[in-house]
């Protein structure tokens, strides 16, 4: 898969997830967002912990559910 390909994926995936989320009521969509929001700070503090008991596939796996659920919020906003 080329480059363009994925780019092009990525945009077509963002903007269905974009227009799925807008069909959510506007409080749906907040309370969605905030308990994303608190995922993420959970899942990176978690990622920090793992870390430092020099357990890195755990650290991966947190770190990785971190960057998602941020991801996920901001496009609900």
């Amino acid at each position: 898969m080329s480059g363009s390909t994925i780019q092009r994926a990525d945009a077509e995936l963002k903007h269905t997830w974009r227009a799925r989320f807008q069909t959510l009521p506007p409080a749906a969509r907040h309370a969605l967002r905030a308990a994303l929001l608190d995922l993420r700070k959970d899942a990176l503090y978690r990622a920090q912990l793992q870390w430092r008991r020099h357990k890195a596939p755990m650290a991966c796996y947190w770190k990785a559910v971190g960057v998602y659920a941020g991801h996920l919020a901001r496009a609900l906003r």
